[in-house]
């Protein structure tokens, strides 16, 4: 009797490990708060800049600020999601997905895909349309920046979805307009 009760009991702990390691329940209520500059504030003066003693002016900085290339509201789906989807086209010719305002539930193996059209409203639509990966969550609120493949064709890609991988789960969405 004593055997059989410890083999139950160590099953039960091994299969408590098991689900909570899928299910994650304390990241339901855990949230990680990010607050990620726009990557262009944190530019530097060129250091091909002319001197003030060899221009004889003041130095300028020549810095452009990055350009709006799309932008829309988050809607909310599974979870309550909310927060602005910008993508920016940086100075240097890179460009990132930029989240401002945002927030949602936190959860397990969240990552932020980019969808190939217009909406995102179920479970079904992202995968049906086709995804980019831009990477896992960096926190379930707060500002923070994702960047996009060099060849990924924006025209395509016109929404951003907050997605749980791991139970193929839409938190919420953002489709993008252009800005003018």
């Amino acid at each position: 009797m004593t055997t059989r009760r410890s083999i139950l009991i160590g099953t039960a702990a091994v299969a408590g490990a098991a689900l909570w390691y899928l299910f994650r329940p304390d990241a339901l209520v855990i949230s990680k708060t990010v607050s990620e500059p726009l990557a262009a504030e944190n530019h530097v003066m060129s250091s091909h800049a002319p001197s003030m003693a060899q221009s004889g002016s003041a130095m300028t900085d020549s810095h452009a600020e990055p350009a709006k290339v799309s932008s829309g509201r988050f809607h909310t789906n599974a979870h309550k999601t909310q927060g602005l989807a910008t993508i920016y086209r940086l100075e240097d010719g890179r460009r990132i997905v930029r989240l401002t305002e945002f927030a949602t539930s936190n959860g397990p193996d969240v990552r932020v895909y980019l969808v190939a059209a217009s909406d995102v409203q179920g479970e079904a639509a992202a995968k049906q349309a086709g995804f980019v990966d831009l990477g896992a969550l960096k926190g379930n609120i707060g500002d923070q920046n994702y960047d996009v493949p060099a060849d990924l064709d924006l025209n395509r890609y016109r929404a951003v979805s907050i997605w749980c991988r791991r139970f193929s789960v839409n938190f919420g969405a953002a489709p993008l307009a252009e800005v003018m």
